[in-house]
């Protein structure tokens, strides 16, 4: 079996700002709120949480107060992701060094390194920081794609146990489960094809929607895992136009518009990310209103 308290919905969590600084009091109450809706776990600094645009003391400090804040009720997998290996170990030694549970570390973006690159990344982390970790493969945003003959190497490592795949690939997550062994975690990191990943025999997502409305993303991860398919698919439904409506403009921006419209945190974010256009916020706020996110 695959570790347990990696199974389950893990919000990539934003991180709010106010007058250009951290929002320290705001991201607290993000983090109370997911954990009173029901969220499996947690990911600080991921690239929802804004990582590339954080100073290194403003990301140190954002993972110290997730596990702060979480005091152990769910687990912490702190981004500690970087094209930098000796970067992307600091991180994650820190990240170990406050309480964190797991790191996720994304795949070495601009630098294009080879696959046997990319192996020795991990294999680096892995030596170097004794913590779970969670390979992220974001083809469409670091430009390089592990396959999965690698990460079947990596998958025989002490400390690497699973990948975020947010390739919404189902076939390719069938053959990562034959390939890498039943221990190897699979978390979607796609919201919109997250049922189908469970069924491929994937454990959960990390998502943006949970952001917003992490009720009822834990509660189709839990209808899922009760056995009860068609609860499941409902939720699904009920989910899909706010899946696609996060993403109408440059994440995190519509994720920061919905959770300032519902007066949880301001709405801005961090250059280049510009503030969400006027022109889809309507959409926003119907899907909204359709997945019951009010609050």
């Amino acid at each position: 079996m695959a570790q347990q308290f990696l199974n389950g919905v893990f919000p990539a969590l934003v991180t709010p700002f106010r007058n250009g600084a951290v929002d320290e009091k705001a991201f607290a109450d993000l983090v109370e709120r997911q954990i009173a809706g029901g969220v499996h776990g947690l990911v600080p600094v991921g690239t929802t949480g804004e990582t590339s645009t954080l100073s290194h003391e403003e990301h140190r400090r954002v993972v110290e107060l997730c596990v702060q804040v979480a005091a152990g009720r769910v687990p912490v997998i702190a981004g500690a992701g970087s094209n930098s290996t000796a970067e992307a170990i600091e991180f994650g030694a820190h990240a170990k060094a406050v309480g964190a549970d797991a790191i996720l570390a994304v795949t070495p973006y601009y630098n294009r390194p080879s696959q046997e690159g990319l192996y020795r990344h991990y294999a680096a982390i892995n030596d170097a920081v004794a913590l779970p970790l969670l390979v992220y493969n974001v083809p469409s945003r670091t430009a390089v794609d592990i396959s999965n003959e690698t990460l079947e190497r990596l998958s025989k490592l002490p400390h690497i146990v699973g990948i975020k795949d947010a390739t919404a690939d189902m076939g390719r997550a069938a053959l990562q489960r034959l390939t890498c062994g039943a221990d190897w975690v699979m978390l979607s990191g796609d919201d919109s094809s997250m049922l189908g990943y469970l069924a491929h025999g994937g454990h959960g997502v990390i998502s943006v929607t949970a952001n917003v409305a992490p009720n009822a993303c834990a509660a189709l991860y839990n209808a899922w895992a009760a056995g009860d398919w068609a609860g499941a698919l409902a939720w699904q439904d009920r989910l899909a136009r706010l899946h696609k409506a996060l993403f109408l403009d440059s994440s995190p921006a519509p994720t920061k518009f919905a959770l300032a419209h519902l007066g949880l945190c301001d709405e801005s974010a961090r250059l280049p990310i510009a503030p969400c256009s006027e022109a889809v916020k309507p959409a926003i706020l119907a899907a909204m209103a359709e997945a019951g996110a009010t609050g």
